[in-house]
């Protein structure tokens, strides 16, 4: 059995900033251990290529949540990343920090010393920031967060015109001073490539003799003695192997596999584990329990002027725009599909409670997680509330490992969330009755004439996830309320975290790659300190 420092479970956002941070000085033993292969495919690198491995099952787990009473009772399709860089490397790359007060209400939540002011300076230190001319700022960061909009197709610029009829403002960046309005989106691209964590982190911590990568291998528990977390077991092939950790276990599986891992590993309800014959280690009700998602509704519309259906929409336009991006890196393949976006208020808001998305291009995802892309011109505008109040949950259904978990979201079941429902349809209503883009639409719905039941009937019936889940391994005061205390310590068991998004105590208003990556880079930060200073927990050091 080979002896580390530390053990990492996942290779994904929040693993391979643990693994870089953790590896740094030379003087720990890192293991970080992935379920997928490796990430270096072409439809990965390209920006615009998570078309294609959206439901790829060679990068992604490809989940579906059960029968959702909130969404008409429908299933919806939930990938996850199942590769080296997890869903950093299949996401659409839109690097969006989060509102000040998600922040905030993280430590309202029982997360003391995860508030804005507290987090603020690790993004500044998470980031380069690329000017449209590919310069970069002077900064030591490893995120490399790209202005494209040089690249952005020239029909997003009547999605800003629209945003200044609508009344709301445009911005420059929506990481900036000024979070509120829309604007042109960052992105995790760099020199035309997909920038993942995997890339930013991972690779030049590998050039380390102290850290090992193990990749397609499956962890199928984190080994507990007398309360201690001691390391994990795997199967690699056919290859059963254990690994110690002498310090710790980070559990950063992700929001859905963090807890079917604790739970299998003897973690969660008592009573879900005895129903599947696994000895309880500790009976902590919360895991799995508290999940958050944001859902969104899209409304298309037939354009006059053309888009990006019309280069990639037909096969003599896909192979165009290939052979140019092979050639230099640039058109349409270069550019995530997300061009504009930002945050707006309802009309009862006091604060901005709804995220828009405007694209320059006309698709539909069908139920198997494929996307349509229509051939002729065309666009979207979408809509999502930000801070659902909702709370679903993941529950195993088997002590097998192999076995997915149940995914029950429980969406608009508050009546706060169904009143944001409404409002995402009135924001859109709002955009698409501007000049701007009744002057370039046609054939679109008519959603002016919808009544507020009309809106949120259709968001029953057609809002889906934009899988940005959450909050199932939640930090918090107590372990009645919390699965972490407030530096990610799993209640109750000494020697293991978690830190992935699963630890958020609720869901940040935007896009969740670039907060996961910050709350890694702060929770290596807490491991590193308490390796220094040892506090006592769970009855062991």
């Amino acid at each position: 059995m080979e002896t580390y420092d530390f053990i990492v479970v996942g290779a994904g956002s929040a693993g391979c900033v643990l693994a870089d941070r953790l590896s740094a000085s030379g003087r720990h033993k890192v293991l970080l251990i992935e379920a997928g292969g490796s990430d270096r495919r072409f439809r990965i690198k390209v920006p615009l290529g998570y078309g294609k491995t959206y439901d790829d099952p060679s990068l992604n787990w490809c989940y579906t949540a059960k029968a959702d009473p909130g969404l008409a009772n429908r299933t919806t399709f939930w990938p996850r990343g199942r590769v080296i860089g997890g869903s950093s490397s299949i996401n659409a790359m839109a690097y969006l920090q989060g509102l000040p007060h998600d922040f905030d209400d993280w430590e309202t939540a029982g997360a003391v010393g995860w508030n804005w002011q507290s987090v603020r300076a690790t993004y500044s230190q998470l980031e380069t920031q690329v000017a449209p001319s590919e310069a970069e700022k002077p900064s030591f960061g490893r995120v490399h967060v790209s202005d494209t909009s040089a690249r952005m197709h020239p029909f997003s610029a009547h999605f800003l015109q629209a945003a200044r009829q609508a009344g709301w403002p445009v911005v420059d960046d929506l990481n900036g001073s000024k979070r509120e309005g829309i604007a042109r989106l960052r992105s995790t691209v760099k020199n035309g490539r997909r920038w993942s964590a995997a890339d930013a982190f991972l690779r030049p911590a590998l050039k380390r003799n102290n850290l090992r990568v193990v990749s397609n291998a499956l962890v199928e528990r984190v080994v507990l003695q007398n309360g201690v977390a001691t390391g994990v077991e795997y199967t690699q092939g056919t290859q059963r192997v254990q690994a110690r950790a002498a310090r710790e276990v980070i559990v950063s599986a992700g929001a859905i596999n963090s807890p079917q891992l604790l739970q299998i590993s003897g973690i969660g309800p008592a009573e879900v584990l005895q129903r599947h014959g696994i000895k309880v280690h500790a009976n902590l009700s919360q895991v799995g329990q508290g999940l958050q998602d944001h859902l969104g509704i899209s409304y298309q519309f037939a354009a006059t002027e053309p888009t990006l259906n019309n280069s990639l929409g037909n096969w003599p336009g896909k192979i165009a725009a290939g052979l140019q991006y092979l050639l230099t890196r640039a058109g349409p393949l270069s550019v995530p599909i997300n061009q504009v976006s930002g945050f707006v208020r309802s009309d009862q808001g006091q604060r901005a409670d709804l995220q828009m998305y405007c694209n320059p291009m006309s698709y539909t995802m069908r139920a198997d997680g494929k996307p349509d892309v229509a051939s002729k011109a065309g666009f979207l505008i979408c809509a999502q509330p930000c801070r659902p109040t909702s709370r679903g949950e993941v529950t195993i259904t088997s002590a097998d490992p192999k076995v997915g978990p149940d995914i029950r979201p429980y969406s608009l079941s508050t009546n706060d969330d169904c009143a944001l429902a409404i409002a995402a349809g009135r924001a859109a209503q709002k955009l698409a009755g501007t000049p701007a883009i009744q002057s370039v639409s046609r054939d679109g719905p008519d959603i002016a004439a919808m009544s507020d039941n009309d809106l949120l009937a259709d968001f029953q019936a057609r809002a889906g996830s934009v899988y940005h889940a959450s909050c199932t391994c939640r930090m918090g005061a107590s372990e009645k309320s919390s699965v972490l205390d407030a530096r990610l310590r799993v209640h109750g068991v000494a020697g293991l975290r978690v830190i992935d998004a699963s630890s958020f105590p609720n869901v940040t208003s935007g896009n969740t790659n670039a907060p996961v990556m910050m709350l890694a880079a702060r929770g290596a930060e807490m491991i590193l300190q308490d390796t220094a200073h040892p506090i006592r927990q769970g009855g062991a050091i």
